[in-house]
């Protein structure tokens, strides 16, 4: 692969290097396309809430030592303030990058979702949409992501909304019945928000919100291959049925990530890690430790698939997901040099980024 000015440039046998080309020698390696990751709110202490720029820069870092190249930094539900302080602060990393994973933009994970389905979401900011408000957590223009209960009478305005300007209508944190999410579908609802997980319930009679996620085409269905929120045989469920294609490999990690056990904070909220869980006070899981290498990983083992899907389930899907797949997730000629380097156990060993190596092991 030769790689000129951050971009690639030629792929495959036969590609010659210039003589004044550094030369980086992968045998024995895999090389895959940069890892993806578009719902993830933290780590290495550092959360999307934290509203700073050193906050994401902190991320930034931490995430190329796991193979990660580029991420959507994820916001909580919150006051309208904290979350438009996240969004600047998002929007001032894309336009002076960090060093490491570069932010492609914000997932908007609520505010506008169903209060019974809230996990680890503050109850007390939860709210139906409103004009106004979305139309500033748009203004910059980096919105990637929003993640909402369509069920609910004043969100769908939302969702036609949100395609119109590039993003990705997410339903998460919801009740929605398989018809009103089938509704959703036709009004440009096109992802979910880690599959099964504070989502309306499958049931023979009532297929609800995890089987429209799972059974209606035009949905991109995250999941958190940590063996926590899922059992290992449900992931191979969604992977069966959406097909490595829809499906997208997340962390939903949080700023205890890459950390060790102890006290941390989601959105102002005390969360316990331990032994590879992240609760609140009251026992509900609030994100993970994940990264998202280590899904990679744990994907191959659970679902025995090759590991090239294994592989697009954290590249290509997600980026095709939130709409960059032209410039991120393959490696393909006029691709940004977005690059992990692997041992064949998929143990990260070096992370490109637009084609710098930012991380070694």
């Amino acid at each position: 692969m030769l790689i000129e000015d951050g971009k690639i440039a030629a792929v495959g046998p036969g590609v010659s290097a210039g003589e004044r080309c550094e030369v980086i020698d992968a045998s024995g390696l895999i090389v895959a396309p940069g890892y993806v990751d578009v719902h993830v709110h933290g780590s290495a202490g550092h959360d999307t809430m934290d509203g700073t720029t050193e906050a994401i820069a902190g991320m930034a870092k931490f995430f190329a030592t796991r193979g990660v190249t580029s991420f959507c930094p994820t916001t909580l539900t919150a006051s309208r303030e904290a979350i438009m302080a996240s969004v600047k602060a998002v929007h001032e990393c894309q336009q002076n990058p960090p060093e490491g994973a570069r932010p492609l933009g914000v997932h908007l994970e609520g505010p506008y979702i169903e209060v019974g389905k809230k996990g680890a979401q503050p109850e007390q900011y939860v709210r139906p949409a409103e004009a106004d408000e979305y139309r500033e957590f748009f203004s910059l223009g980096n919105i990637k992501a929003i993640t909402l209960a369509p069920e609910i009478e004043e969100n769908k305005d939302l969702i036609s909304f949100a395609r119109s300007r590039g993003a990705a209508a997410v339903v998460g944190h919801s009740d929605a019945s398989y018809e009103q999410l089938a509704e959703a579908v036709k009004l440009g609802l096109n992802h979910a928000t880690h599959t099964f997980n504070q989502m309306g319930p499958l049931h023979h009679r009532k297929p609800g919100t995890v089987g429209g996620v799972l059974l209606l085409d035009e949905i991109y269905a995250e999941f958190i291959a940590d063996g926590v929120h899922l059992h290992p045989a449900i992931v191979d469920l969604i992977v069966r049925l959406k097909g490595p294609d829809r499906a997208v490999a997340i962390t939903d990690a949080i700023s205890g990530a890459g950390m060790p056990d102890g006290e941390y904070e989601l959105g102002g909220q005390k969360i316990v890690v331990k032994d590879g869980a992240v609760r609140l006070a009251d026992g509900t899981l609030a994100g993970s430790c994940l990264t998202l290498d280590r899904a990679v990983r744990n994907i191959a083992k659970f679902t025995g698939r090759p590991v090239a899907e294994c592989i697009r389930m954290a590249t290509l899907t997600p980026a095709r997901s939130i709409g960059v797949a032209d410039r991120k997730g393959s490696l393909e000629p006029g691709k940004d040099a977005d690059v992990v380097l692997l041992t064949p156990d998929l143990e990260v060993k070096a992370t490109m980024v637009m084609g710098e190596v930012v991380y070694q092991a």
